[in-house]
């Protein structure tokens, strides 16, 4: 319990830190008064809005409020589209955590098998095997990669549709570009921590006692193995989350990522900041689960 509460009360300031910078970073972009009430409007007009939206105020009163209604769902409202940015957001996240997801599963199921593989058997044709498809998946640039499985799969093939997101086939190509450049660090940590564990005495002594290599193997090996595994994955999920804006654009996904770049092309502020604080705290609950799932595997790391 003392574990839980002290990562839970480090993620809360985190989140709180993460609140501070967006905020600052939104003050700090350009005159949201101006953006507010036009580029063509006047002096008079614009100094009405920064008093209508409170922004004469003292920065730390503007923070106060803009917290007190972030808690309560309440992120503004876009200068382009017009509706809460809560609703804009609450429509497009769902498109970003499915495609994350199934990247996700697509990393890992390719990366861990691969990786255990690769350390039960160093040096073979598989470990090479592995280790060049690492190389290839992080010098690869994914836009890149996508660009490639548009022009096979979707162009020449025509197996699978190019862009929307009106079926789950629209998101195969996606996830697979999103997640193939997540696989190679998850291979090698994989790869190098089943080396490790494969090495050590608690593994003979089974191996000795006459325990069945897949019991050696998945019960006592990899669950030690995979322990940071799990933080990686978590991060790389997160990674996913916030470099999905590519991805989303080239394939026409309307998800957060997507929301994002168009509004960075149109200064749509809120909508922005909204996308980067919800992203954000989404990336810290994350972590939080992966330090909990990584003292579940491991009860030693409970003891601080």
């Amino acid at each position: 319990m003392g574990y839980f509460l002290k990562r839970l009360g480090l993620a809360l300031l985190v989140a709180l830190v993460v609140s501070v910078i967006s905020f600052g970073a939104l003050r700090i972009s350009g005159d949201i008064a101006t953006a507010i009430a036009g580029e063509g409007a006047s002096s008079e007009d614009i100094e009405f809005t920064r008093k209508q939206h409170g922004l004469d105020r003292p920065l730390p009163i503007q923070y106060l409020d803009w917290l007190s209604h972030a808690l309560q769902g309440d992120l503004g409202t876009s200068l382009y589209f017009r509706v809460p940015v809560a609703e804009l957001i609450g429509d497009r996240l769902p498109i970003s955590l499915a495609l994350g997801c199934l990247a996700l599963i697509f990393a890992v199921s390719l990366a861990v098998p691969l990786g255990v593989v690769a350390a039960l058997k160093p040096n073979s044709i598989v470990d090479r095997l592995a280790l060049w498809l690492a190389v290839v998946g992080q010098a690869m640039p994914t836009f890149w990669f996508a660009l490639l499985m548009i022009v096979v799969f979707g162009a020449w093939l025509r197996w699978l549709p190019i862009s929307g997101n009106e079926s789950w086939k629209n998101f195969i190509m996606p996830a697979i570009a999103l997640g193939y450049y997540a696989t190679p660090a998850i291979m090698r940590l994989t790869r190098a921590g089943m080396i490790e564990v494969l090495g050590l005495d608690y593994i003979r002594t089974a191996r000795a006692m006459g325990l069945r290599s897949g019991t050696v193997l998945f019960k006592h090996a990899l669950r030690n193995a995979v322990i940071p595994v799990v933080s990686l994955t978590a991060v790389q999920f997160g990674f996913m989350l916030g470099g999905s804006i590519v991805i989303e654009s080239i394939f026409s996904l309307h998800g957060a990522g997507h929301l994002a770049w168009i509004s960075i092309s149109r200064s749509d502020l809120p909508v922005v900041q909204g996308v980067v604080l919800v992203l954000a705290l989404i990336y810290i609950l994350l972590t939080l689960l992966a330090d909990l799932l990584n003292a579940w595997l491991d009860p030693r790391l409970r003891i601080e």
